[in-house]
């Protein structure tokens, strides 16, 4: 295991084909692009003191260790009309019944590039976010989900645009319409206010900016990306992002995916380039600032295993953080290869109540490193687990959270079953006692009753009790074999329960829908197989 000091600069490997460079610091010199087509458009604002802009021709590098993910698949809104159909509005959200103004309509996003100004904790600061995307529609306007902080300005393919905000809502008109079928720019420049947060009464509860004694971490989950930045926010809508975070000198940045250029500037700031290299959804948006320490490891086939932790906390976190890479050897003979080209837990200084799976980069609250082991250890391979469930597979909609977070809880269950925990027949066995009355006042596993119930009991342990529950009716053999089918056929992809129901009656060689059902929607809970004493 090595130390890795973060104010040692790393090499920019890769990146080609930049131009529009003037006023970037730190990132001069490098050749003029030989193509336009695949160009990415990163505009940083004036107020933050970066000018100019940057234009990224082609795919940033893909770092040292092979994926074995396809690329993600975004989900679409279906266009409206032909494609001689006049301009229109692109609706407000995807229709998702439990959140139907998540999302928006009439487009998807190919990147999103993410500038952060940052001065000091609970200071508003200068952003921009850069979203480059094609129209599915012709489109007379489009929505954005932005909530909160204060707009500067909005363009589109560098013109003006007009806006409203409705709510959470950021409604935008551009100068002349987009045809359907074509790519344009929208550039969002606004003040970011780092201690917006709001509430839940579920597992969740505060979300969006999290301050820390020197900084920041993000919570985004479940819609609380518009928080932070204009997205199109929905689980199921997944695009890659670059972030561009400048600090003051000695604090440090770390965001999702691999550290592309960490660049000193003339001033004593410090400009941290970041590229996710996979597709991610805005829920799972990773950008923390801090004076971390990275520790740098090894996990299994040479993945790379960076952790960024307050420097006060290193040591006092070690020895769990250490059993990553048996974590992630122990998920991989269950679930196959890992989905990402790194993985890394960040330490949260923060009494945050739960952990996020943000993805390759858990946030891990250090109150939940610092305890027992066994309860420790749970929480490490619940996050890691989602990495798989969760983050490569996506869900379709919100109903189907039960896919992710049921998945999760039930090989931190098994995990913990072999490494000093209880075993995973008596939590079932708990669960299942009280599973009625979740039913009852937060809706079977695959309908909640209302979004306040989606981070409820029943989404977690009473989630696993069904996939107890098809285990103990399929046999481990075949279970074993649903399991790696789900992760493998929709790797990189979004998925929802009628595919996993589909999925799992080929793997099992019967139909499976019938047993399945009234496990998933019933008001009652089912007979569990094996088991007629309970």
């Amino acid at each position: 295991m090595e130390i890795h000091d973060p104010r040692q600069p790393s090499q920019f490997h890769g990146l080609r084909g930049l131009r529009g460079l003037r006023g970037l610091p730190g990132l001069r010199g490098l050749p003029r692009p030989r193509t336009r087509r695949t160009a990415l458009l990163l505009t940083l604002t004036g107020a933050v003191g970066i000018g100019g802009a940057v234009v990224l021709v082609g795919a940033l590098p893909h770092g040292d260790h092979p994926s074995p993910a396809r690329p993600g698949t975004l989900a679409t809104t279906a266009p409206a009309g032909s494609p001689g159909a006049a301009p229109s509005p692109g609706a407000p959200g995807i229709g998702d019944p439990l959140l139907p103004l998540d999302g928006n309509g009439g487009y998807t996003v190919s990147r999103y590039t993410l500038a952060f100004d940052w001065r000091a904790p609970r200071t508003r600061f200068d952003a921009s976010t850069t979203i480059s995307a094609s129209a599915t529609q012709a489109l007379s306007r489009f929505d954005l989900d932005f909530a909160g902080n204060t707009l500067h300005s909005v363009t589109v393919d560098d013109v003006p645009a007009g806006t409203t905000r409705d709510g959470d809502e950021l409604v935008v008109t551009p100068a002349k319409p987009i045809p359907q079928g074509s790519a344009f720019t929208v550039r969002v420049t606004y003040t970011a206010d780092p201690t917006q947060r709001r509430h839940r009464g579920d597992a969740i509860g505060d979300y969006g900016w999290v301050p820390t004694p020197d900084g920041t971490v993000l919570y985004p989950q479940p819609d609380g990306a518009k928080m932070i930045f204009p997205a199109n926010d929905h689980p199921s809508l997944r695009a890659p992002v670059t972030f561009l975070i400048t600090t003051p000198p000695g604090v440090s940045a770390v965001a999702n995916g691999r550290l592309v250029e960490r660049a000193p500037r003339p001033d004593g700031r410090v400009l941290w380039t970041y590229d996710s290299e996979q597709p991610v959804a805005a829920q799972l948006v990773q950008m923390a600032i801090g004076k971390f320490t990275f520790v740098e490891s090894t996990g299994p086939h040479g993945l790379p295993v960076r952790d960024a932790v307050p420097g006060d906390l290193v040591n006092g976190t070690k020895g769990y953080r250490s059993l990553t890479p048996e974590h992630l050897a122990w998920l991989e003979q269950r679930l196959g290869p890992y989905p990402f080209r790194r993985y890394g837990v960040l330490v949260g200084d923060t009494d945050l109540p739960v952990a996020l799976e943000s993805q390759s980069l858990s946030l891990v609250p250090k109150g939940d490193l610092q305890g027992d082991r066994v309860d420790a250890e749970r929480d490490l391979v619940h996050e890691l687990t989602h990495q798989w469930t969760g983050d490569s597979v996506a869900i379709r909609r919100w109903s189907d959270l039960w896919l992710s977070e049921g998945h999760a809880r039930f090989y931190e269950r098994l995990y913990s079953e072999a490494h000093g925990g209880d075993s995973i027949e008596s939590a079932m066995r708990a669960a299942y006692e009280q599973h009625d009355q979740w039913r009852h006042d937060e809706g079977a596993p695959a309908e909640p009753r209302t979004e306040a119930a989606l981070f409820k009991q029943v989404r977690y342990d009473g989630s696993a009790l069904v996939l107890y529950a098809l285990r103990e009716k399929v046999g481990e053999g075949t279970f074993e074999k649903i399991e790696r089918s789900w992760v493998t056929k929709y790797q990189g992809r979004v998925a929802g329960t009628q595919d996993f129901v589909a999925l799992a009656s080929e793997a099992a060689g019967e139909d499976l829908k019938p047993f399945l059902t009234p496990w998933l929607y019933g008001d009652r809970t089912p007979p569990m197989p094996g088991h007629p004493d309970w």
